[in-house]
């Protein structure tokens, strides 16, 4: 959420932020409703004063015997009453629909972000490993021999209705491998603190960190009115929601393992085949908590958690800093990093971890004191995949297949599946 301070010292800069968004100026509207919240508290603190002053006359009069006084100051305190009740519901109104306002609106891209509508505008900042040549034309991870055994939509068809998948044997096995080797190279690489977190939250939770009140069609919300989180960046980030962090407390890291929910509302036709785009999956993700100073740092150190999860694997991939129209609503700035899938020739997005600001640390009033006494200050917030473990799958099936069908799985993994070196041609561990 935005702070309305800052609009009114610089109304300007924030319209052309919005701009770059796409979105049409909107200061002047926010700051009309402002001003006339702002003088109805005014009157309804002025009556008040005034109602303060006529009761203690009250008393005055009435101890002096002075009844036509005390009948008139006694009218005049129940009618100020009155107005004061009416103004305090008319500025609780405007308030609401000011904070429904900021609500809605996307944070501002910071101004090393390029400007741009879509993925087509943003920009390559560096490249990892080379795409590996084959003797042969690679399959999608769905069409190789060694996965189709393991990868069944017909099941999860019967089971879910589209875009959910059934894993069975050793697909399923390094599936499970992926989310274990990225929690321990997280933990003992990257040295950020394994959290586990329900994936049921409340409507709170999820306008936190920004899923509502304008993204509620892309999750789903159950009978009871909990909210099934699409990411767990939901839940680790609201753990300082209502906070005061003291000294010292900052930054806090946190990685977490989690299955994940999204309806993928307007994504209809999009990536149908195979398992790139599911409303059921799993993912590794990071969410730091830090102070204004080391946000951008912080950026830069998380973006390279992400990375060295791919390095570990040996895939190749690329790290892109994405545009003003194409970056999340929460965002200032984001990294993608695309990976090679060679089924596809192309790069595809597996992780996307963005700097926010305070954007989420004001719509969840988490603070800290900079020093001990110290007035609190919003902290700021980062979150990122670290990684999606299921594209990170199909990353490791369609870049160890072999021309008989089998995959080569990455050494890290071997640990993971005792040993085990590759996936054969018929589906089992080898």
């Amino acid at each position: 959420m935005h702070d309305i301070r800052a609009i009114r010292d610089n109304p300007q800069a924030f319209d052309a932020g919005l701009a770059r968004r796409g979105i049409a100026p909107v200061s002047a509207d926010i700051l009309a409703l402002d001003e006339t919240r702002r003088a109805r508290i005014k009157a309804a603190e002025d009556a008040q004063a005034e109602q303060n002053r006529a009761s203690k006359e009250v008393g005055a009069a009435k101890a002096s015997g002075d009844e036509a006084a005390f009948t008139r100051l006694r009218d005049l305190v129940a009618e100020k009453k009155s107005a004061i009740a009416a103004m305090q519901a008319e500025a609780a109104d405007l308030d609401a629909t000011l904070r429904d306002l900021l609500l809605a609106l996307p944070n501002l891209p910071l101004e090393r972000v390029p400007d741009g509508t879509d993925e087509a505008d943003n920009v390559e900042l560096r490249r990892s490993g080379a795409p590996r040549n084959f003797a042969f034309t690679p399959r999608e991870h769905f069409e190789i021999a060694a996965v189709k055994p393991g990868m069944d939509f017909q099941a999860a068809a019967r089971l879910s209705g589209a875009r959910f998948v059934v894993l069975r044997g050793a697909v399923a096995r390094v599936h499970r491998a992926l989310a274990q080797f990225m929690l321990d190279h997280h933990t003992e690489t990257n040295a950020l603190t394994e959290t586990w977190t329900p994936v049921l939250v409340l409507p709170e939770m999820m306008l936190g960190t920004g899923q509502l009140p304008k993204f509620g069609e892309d999750s789903y919300q159950t009978r009871e009115g909990f909210w099934l989180i699409p990411t767990s960046e939901v839940t680790l980030t609201n753990l300082v929601n209502g906070q005061i962090l003291e000294p010292g407390d900052l930054p806090r890291r946190y990685v977490a393992h989690s299955q994940c929910f999204r309806s993928e509302a307007g994504s209809a036709g999009r990536d149908t085949a195979g398992m790139l785009r599911q409303h059921q999956f799993e993912k590794v993700e990071m969410v730091s908590i830090t102070d204004a100073e080391s946000g951008l740092a912080e950026h830069e150190r998380m973006t390279r958690c992400a990375e060295s999860v791919l390095d570990a694997l040996g895939l190749p991939y690329r790290t892109m800093l994405l545009c003003a129209g194409d970056m999340g609503a929460g965002a200032r700035i984001t990294h993608d990093l695309e990976v090679w899938l060679p089924g596809q020739n192309t790069y595809r997005e597996i992780s996307s971890v963005s700097y926010c600001g305070d954007y989420q640390a004001r719509r969840m009033n988490a603070r800290h004191r900079p020093e001990a006494g110290a007035k609190p200050e919003f902290v700021h917030t980062l979150n990122g995949s670290g990684l999606a473990v299921g594209r990170t799958l199909i990353a490791v099936l369609e870049n160890g297949q072999q021309e008989d069908g089998s995959v080569d799985l990455p050494e890290a993994l071997h640990p993971y599946l005792r040993g085990k070196t590759r996936i054969a041609a018929d589906g089992t561990l080898a």
